[in-house]
């Protein structure tokens, strides 16, 4: 009977409140409880770990993606598993702290495995911020609603050593992109539609830190 009831407490939930994660409850240099960590294609393990930054929107502490392997093609991705949701909203506050190969910030949904989920990310580097799927492994990013099929994404101005926010809205087959609280496209795509985990998502040698990471599903209480 404990360990049908371990079990059954590590399953993903289907919540129905907001919920946002201020990462202050965790220990600086360790995990937070209740995370994943995992990676989609190959190259030095992933580094996730609580560390304090006072500037953060929820000081102390936040969640930081550490490593700088330089691997281009390499996605460190930390999923929350108290949640699987289908629809909703989610956003986060992050810092793009260091990188030389790239910069960048993602959220990711209707997680299945580390080969197959969405995810929308800003990029310091690049300056623009990109929807895209990835299935079975390949990524493929996804126009916005209104440009070119081949456009990548938006341009956009992502200043690095600053907190900024990033926040997806999704519906069905529906999502919407929204940088600092200015909507910024529209897009659709109709690979994944189950529920799924959620999480965080970098880039090769990405140092990103994040914070105030809010999950909310459809129709939820807030």
């Amino acid at each position: 009977m404990r360990v049908l009831l371990l079990i059954l407490m590590a399953l993903p939930i289907g919540l129905t409140y907001a919920e946002t994660i201020r990462f202050d409850q965790g220990v600086p240099g360790r995990l937070p409880a209740d995370w994943t960590i995992a990676m989609t294609h190959a190259g030095a393990a992933p580094d996730w770990e609580i560390v304090r930054d006072e500037s953060a929107p929820s000081p102390p502490n936040v969640l930081a993606q550490l490593s700088r392997d330089k691997t281009a093609g390499r996605f460190p991705l930390a999923i929350w598993n108290r949640a699987s949701i289908q629809d909703g909203e989610l956003s986060v506050a992050f810092k793009a702290v260091e990188g030389s190969v790239d910069q960048a910030a993602g959220i990711v949904w209707r997680y299945q495995d580390p080969n197959n989920y969405y995810i929308v990310r800003a990029n310091a580097l690049e300056s623009n911020i990109v929807f895209y799927k990835v299935e079975n492994g390949v990524r493929t990013s996804i126009a916005p609603k209104g440009l070119p099929s081949r456009s990548y994404g938006v341009k956009h101005l992502i200043p690095s050593g600053h907190w900024n926010n990033l926040e997806v809205r999704f519906a069905g087959q529906k999502i919407a992109v929204f940088f600092n609280q200015e909507q910024l496209f529209e897009a659709e795509d109709t690979t994944f539609s189950k529920p799924g985990k959620v999480g965080l998502w970098t880039k090769a040698d990405s140092v990103t830190y994040f914070d105030d990471f809010t999950v909310a599903p459809k129709d939820a209480q807030r």
